[in-house]
């Protein structure tokens, strides 16, 4: 540590709380003006030694070190001489036998005062006995034992049980190693084995500290080093290695370090409340989300050299280290590469002076299922040559020929393409994938990289082509099973995120790249075009059956004549799934599906009935009536009596429900007998894949709001709403909605709490305007100005509202209030959530049923961004 920046303020000459704690603030402030001009390793080793200090005085005002029969002891990362500001500061208290009365009062005192000064202070009193004994039954004792280090007191017991804890009869080198791979795993598989979320944990991602940190404690306990640099002497890893090592967990460091300043407690989840603060304390900048995206696109891409750096070292620890003298099979490929049990590995190491050979790999793991990975030995050679390399993969003749052999292999898309991204080899081979590693997209429903999610989307498209994933999508697995070229459909996978980050629309960037892609590669005039159609038009199926009414012929028809023909149809709807489910784990439900099979199934029946001959509206009424009369009529009811209610009933409602749905509600209206009390159903079973609510109730002001607003209170999301006044003036209105974790409300405990909710607040209880909400901490992170446009409805006397705004607690309420305020008539309703932002789709009219004039739309326009922006500052 350099004099330079030592903390030159002397401890307290005699104990007060108070001075105590000024001394402390003092030294906070202290590293806080330095972290922008020093390394961050010498700012953590002063934390220590900071530490150190106080604590030494502490001990030795409490005269615990007199008669030395107490050794005072730093484990953990505390033992190893490094504290971030906020971090944990782990004691092991050693004692020589059973404690006298004063010294157990004494240690007690000492605890006390280090939590007094709100040190994060866990620690333990133990003889070396029970030290031993407990480290051998846990291994994160063991470990923190392994990286001890004195601070006063004795020493000699210190260095008896530093000695006992290299012993093989404590833990031996393999056991170590294996209990160490084990916990890596397990904690792996608690963030999904994935760094990329939106709110990391520095530490315990995989990629992260711990994973730095694991590398180096196998290798310790086995040559006995204190430091990582030691490792290079024993050939563990190279001096390269070592410093890429260093340069990462640095970063990782500094992100940690800054996090602690702004947190001002032990934080390791680097949160939405802190990233910008964060990110401009690391010198990103201030300009907000922009800066966050900086600062996390150099996150994921250090905790993908980690990772990398974690798998090649631990696995040349297990097979070269622990066991050199292992047999293992070896099994020649071709000329370049064997099999070593299930490892490929390259013959020599000059392989890949041939840059061919770089694909060749992959394409020997795609053709052997026998194949699970990639020798360490060789990993090192492919980090060496990608670091040489001079232009791209794709620019060899050779290497096109076998990118295109892996990509159109039937096991192409399983382990192949996992190693290319985990090893760099798609980067290596396309310049515009480069761009996109580590891309984050700073919103709440991309929950991946751009890299990450276009693998998850490749692999899910590989799903459908698998036996045991069939029963998952059947619809989609047949398809994908008739397609001749289910290759085109991995080939705009790639391409269809490719362009983001670069500004303008990504889609029509991506399939820009894909026809220059499909031109270097040679591919036919015909899979280029299916390609770039796929690239340019890869949202259109999921924006029309998510922010459309996909029950009405006319978008169907709309659709189709944009889609053009069934191939492409089949290519697209199985693609959209695909997608969807790649983009976030917790956004795909069965509501989304339902509405994708529906718009596929539609369009593909208008492209076999041909698009001249569209279903007429009439015919769809008409044939919902027929399928719904005799059902109506085994209930007892006469067809006069059914004739009388539908009379009351505007068409529209006929095209919109299926007969098995109009006869569910016309039933119960039938029966129902008070005029004034409203009538609510909910489906007991999923229907299209959500719960439906069914609610007929005399038409009255405010009741589209009241009626969000006793669903919001429920807490469930809205997913859809068909806004309906009967000739008679009785409403008949329908929502689908979904519990928060996606699924339909199935519990009769809980539909029965729903309709109560529903029938009090469409009468008045409670008042709407005593309601309160409160955003969530997520989402205070987020600005999203409300945006309204409009657009021509599917009749002339409709007109459809666009709305984006941010999504807050009681926002279909406040929008509702504004439409009763502004006299217009809600007709039908689509509510989409995409993260942070709600974008709602409304079928409106004006008093008089018509489409709403320029100036009722400026109106409304004005009327509704200025209570969205109150709602949304009052939160």
């Amino acid at each position: 540590m350099s004099q330079a920046i030592t903390f030159n303020k002397p401890l307290p000459e005699h104990y007060s709380l108070s001075g105590y704690k000024k001394y402390f603030a003092d030294f906070h402030d202290w590293l806080g003006r330095n972290f922008a001009q020093h390394p961050v390793n010498t700012l953590v080793k002063a934390k220590a030694h900071f530490i150190d200090s106080v604590l030494v005085q502490l001990w030795h005002k409490l005269d615990l070190h007199k008669g030395k029969l107490l050794s005072l002891i730093a484990v953990g990362g505390y033992g190893r001489g490094e504290l971030h500001p906020c971090s944990d500061i782990d004691l092991l208290i050693l004692t020589q036998g059973q404690l006298s009365d004063s010294q157990q009062d004494a240690i007690s005192q000492f605890i006390t005062l280090l939590w007094d000064l709100r040190l994060e202070v866990g620690h333990s009193v133990r003889t070396l006995e029970e030290s031993l004994h407990l480290g051998k039954d846990d291994i994160t004792i063991a470990t923190n034992l392994l990286e001890m280090r004195l601070l006063t007191g004795n020493n000699a017991s210190f260095e008896q049980l530093q000695q006992a804890v290299y012993a093989d009869d404590f833990w031996t080198s393999q056991d170590f190693f294996q209990a160490k791979r084990h916990e890596q795993q397990q904690r792996h598989a608690q963030y999904h084995g994935t760094a990329y979320n939106l709110e990391p944990n520095l530490k315990a991602n995989p990629g992260g500290m711990r994973d730095i940190q694991t590398i180096g404690w196998v290798a310790k306990r086995h040559f006995q080093t204190r430091t990582m640099r030691e490792l290079v002497a024993y050939h563990y890893l190279t001096e390269d290695e070592y410093q890429e090592l260093m340069e990462c967990e640095a970063y990782l460091w500094q992100m940690r370090f800054a996090l602690h300043l702004e947190a001002d407690r032990n934080e390791n989840r680097i949160l939405f409340d802190y990233q910008p603060a964060v990110a401009e304390r690391l010198g990103f900048g201030a300009d907000g989300k922009a800066s966050v995206e900086r600062m996390m696109k150099r996150f994921f891409r250090t905790v993908q050299r980690v990772s990398e750096l974690n798998e090649m070292l631990l696995q040349h620890f297990d097979g070269s280290i622990l066991n050199p003298d292992s047999t293992i099979k070896t099994q020649p490929l071709d000329d370049y590469f064997e099999l070593q049990g299930h490892l490929i590995a390259a013959s020599d190491n000059a392989v890949f002076a041939r840059r061919d050979n770089l694909l060749r790999l992959f394409w020997h793991i795609a053709n052997n299922s026998n194949i699970t990975g990639i020798h360490s030995s060789t990993m090192r050679l492919i980090r060496q040559v990608r670091r040489r390399l001079m232009g791209d993969l794709q620019d060899y003749e050779g290497c096109r020929q076998l990118f295109l052999s892996i990509v159109r292999h039937p096991r192409g898309m399983d382990n192949a393409i996992t190693l290319m991204h985990r090893y760099g080899i798609l980067a290596a081979y396309l310049p515009q994938w480069r761009n996109i590693v580590g891309q984050m997209q700073f919103d709440l429903f991309h929950a991946y990289t751009v890299d990450e999610h276009t693998h998850r989307l490749l692999k899910n498209l590989y799903k459908y082509t698998l036996a045991e994933h069939e029963n998952e999508f059947p619809l989609c697995s047949d398809i994908v099973r008739r397609m001749e070229k289910p290759e085109l459909l991995y080939l705009a996978g790639i391409f269809h995120d490719i362009a983001k980050g670069r500004g303008g629309d990504h889609s029509e960037l991506g399939a820009m790249d894909a026809r220059e892609f499909a031109k270097l590669h040679h591919l036919s005039d015909f899979d280029s075009k299916l390609i770039v159609w796929l690239v340019e038009n890869h949202l259109l199926m999921s924006i029309t059956a998510q922010r459309r009414d996909i029950y009405d012929p006319t978008v169907v028809t709309e659709f189709a004549e944009k889609v053009r023909d069934e191939t492409r149809l089949n290519y697209l709807y199985c693609f959209t799934l695909a997608d969807i489910r790649a983009t976030n784990d917790n956004l795909w439900n069965d509501w989304k599906n339902s509405l994708l099979r529906e718009l596929f199934l539609s369009t593909q029946k208008a492209f076999r009935r041909g698009l001249e001959k569209p279903m007429d509206l009439r015919d769809l009424i008409r044939e919902n009536q027929a399928g719904a009369l005799p059902l109506l009529l085994k209930h007892k009811f006469s067809e006069s009596e059914i004739l009388q209610l539908w009379a009351r009933i505007k068409a529209d409602y006929f095209a919109r429900y299926s007969p098995s749905q109009i006869a569910w509600h016309c039933e119960h209206i039938l029966r129902h007998k008070n005029p004034l009390q409203p009538m609510v159903l909910i489906s007991k079973t999923p229907i299209r894949g959500g719960s439906q609510v069914f609610i007929y109730t005399k038409d009255q002001p405010q009741l589209f709001a009241r009626m969000v607003a006793a669903l919001d209170s429920k807490k469930v999301n809205i997913f859809d709403a068909q806004i309906m006044t009967n000739k008679d003036g009785y409403a008949m209105d329908t929502f689908v909605i979904l519990e928060q974790n996606g699924k339909p409300v199935n519990s009769p405990s809980r539909q029965q709490s729903i309709k109560r909710a529903l029938e009090l607040y469409i009468q008045g209880k409670p008042d709407l305007s005593r309601q309160k909400n409160r955003l969530s901490r997520k989402m205070r992170q987020f600005n999203v100005p409300p945006k309204v446009a409009f657009m021509p409805g599917n009749t002339s006397k409709r007109t459809m509202l666009e709305l984006a705004a941010l999504d807050t607690p009681g926002l279909l309420a406040n929008i509702g209030e504004v439409f009763q305020r502004c006299n217009i008539n809600i007709h039908a309703a689509k509510i989409t959530t995409i993260g942070e932002r709600a974008e709602d789709f409304f079928m409106l009219s004006n008093s008089d049923e018509q489409a709403l004039s320029q100036e009722q739309q400026a109106s409304l326009k004005t009327a509704l961004i200025e209570q969205l922006s109150q709602h949304s500052e009052g939160l």
